[in-house]
C-alpha cells in the first residue's frame, strides 16, 4: 500500500504522512517532527524487515543469536557512514494518525516509490522516513572511486516496495543521463539519489598540466567531479553542505577556504 503523504513548505519543506490503522513508517533519529496521540513511537536499532520491522525471538538460542549479529552488522555498516545508529518506529493504532518529518537543511523533499524491480541509492544523510516495507542499507562504493570522490564513499540504499522519503539541500532538479549523450558531470556535493543501473563514478578534474591545476585550485571543485551514465532518474541539489558551511563561516568573519577554491579549503566536514 502507497504511503499517504504530503510534502508542504517552501524553503524548508517537511512531509506530513497519514497512516492507516496499524500501518508502520520509520525514520533516521532527529526526522521527526509531531504525531497524533494514537500513534505510538518506537527507537530501535534494527532496522525494518519482513514483520516490518518488529523484532523476532523465534527460533530459539540460535535466532536470537543470528538476529543479533544481524542487529550489530547493520549498526556497524550505519556507524562507519556516519549514519544514525537507531530508527524511530511510528504505528497508528484504533484509527487514522499522522505524522511529521522534515530534513536537517534548507531545501526539497522527494517521496519515492519503490515497485521492487529498482532500487534507489542516496548520498549520506539524505534519507528522511519510509514504509516498513522499504529495506534501508548503506552501499560502500568501490575504494579508488570512493576515496578520490570524498561524498560518493558511502550512499544510502532502499530496495523493497513502498514509499521513501529523502531531503536535500537547495531545490532539486531531476535529469536522466541518457539525455544528454548517456553521461553527466557534477560537482561531487550535488548527487541526491538516483535510480539503479545509473553507474557513478567520480574523475579528476582536467590533467595534471596548467589548465587542470587552475581548475582544481580556482575552480572550487577541488580535484574531482562525479561523473552519472546510464538511462535513469537522477535528483541534483543547487546546494551543497560544503558551499553552505562556506557561507555561514565568511558571513561570521571566519572563512577558511579564501580566493583559491576548493583544492586549499580547511572545510572537513
Amino acid at each position: 500500500m502507497t504511503l499517504q503523504q504530503e510534502i508542504v513548505g517552501n524553503a524548508m519543506q517537511m512531509a506530513v504522512v497519514s497512516l492507516n490503522p496499524g500501518q508502520t513508517v520509520y525514520c533516521e533519529a532527529g526526522k521527526f517532527l509531531f504525531k497524533t496521540t494514537n500513534v505510538t513511537m518506537e527507537t530501535r536499532l534494527s532496522g525494518p524487515s519482513d514483520n516490518g520491522g518488529r523484532q523476532s525471538g523465534g527460533g530459539g538460542m540460535g535466532g536470537m543469536l543470528r538476529q543479533a549479529m544481524g542487529t550489530a552488522v547493520q549498526v556497524g555498516q550505519r556507524m562507519l557512514a556516519g549514519e544514525s545508529l537507531a530508527f524511530q518506529y511510528f504505528t497508528s493504532r484504533g484509527g487514522e494518525g499522522t505524522v511529521g518529518f522534515a530534513g536537517v537543511l534548507p531545501g526539497e523533499m522527494r517521496a519515492l516509490e519503490l515497485d521492487g524491480t529498482r532500487a534507489w541509492f542516496a548520498e549520506k544523510d539524505a534519507f528522511v522516513a519510509a514504509e516498513s516495507t522499504v529495506e534501508f542499507g548503506i552501499a560502500f562504493q568501490g575504494g579508488r572511486t570512493g576515496m578520490s570522490g570524498g561524498e560518493g564513499f558511502v550512499l544510502e540504499k532502499f530496495t523493497g516496495r513502498g514509499t521513501v522519503i529523502i531531503a536535500g539541500a537547495g531545490n532539486f532538479i531531476d535529469l536522466n543521463p541518457a539525455d544528454f549523450g548517456g553521461r553527466i558531470e557534477v560537482d561531487t556535493g550535488c548527487v541526491v539519489a538516483f535510480e539503479e543501473g545509473i553507474q557513478y563514478g567520480v574523475q579528476r578534474v582536467g590533467g595534471l598540466n596548467r589548465q587542470g591545476i587552475m581548475n582544481a585550485v580556482f575552480g572550487g571543485e577541488g580535484l574531482s567531479l562525479a561523473t552519472l551514465e546510464g538511462n535513469g532518474r537522477v535528483i541534483l541539489q543547487s546546494l551543497t553542505i560544503e558551499g553552505l558551511a562556506n557561507a555561514l563561516k565568511k558571513a561570521q568573519g571566519g572563512d577558511k577556504q579564501g580566493p583559491t577554491g576548493g583544492l586549499f579549503s580547511t572545510h572537513t566536514g
